[in-house]
């Protein structure tokens, strides 16, 4: 029997300061429709058309992110036809 790996979480780095407050928004937009487009990948949702609103707010509430808006579901779709 293998013994199981531990993984450490790399360690997070500051964000530049100074920006406009629409790239702090959009940064993190982008990084929540990533955790979410993770999470439906692996859970076997390969096909953006299947990832309703309603499927991804669901996953966020599996993973305990908070609800997404429109914008994000939509951007969810695009990363997962990005990755097919």
């Amino acid at each position: 029997m293998a013994a199981a790996a531990i993984i450490s979480m790399p360690k997070k780095k500051a964000l530049p300061a100074g920006l406009p407050r629409e790239w702090y928004e959009s940064h993190n937009r982008r990084l929540k429709a990533m955790r979410l487009a993770i999470s439906l990948l692996d859970t076997g949702t390969y096909d953006a058309q299947r990832a309703t609103n309603r499927k991804i707010r669901t996953m966020a509430v599996r993973v305990g992110i908070h609800r997404p808006s429109n914008v994000t579901c939509k951007m969810v779709r695009s990363f997962i036809r990005q990755a097919g």
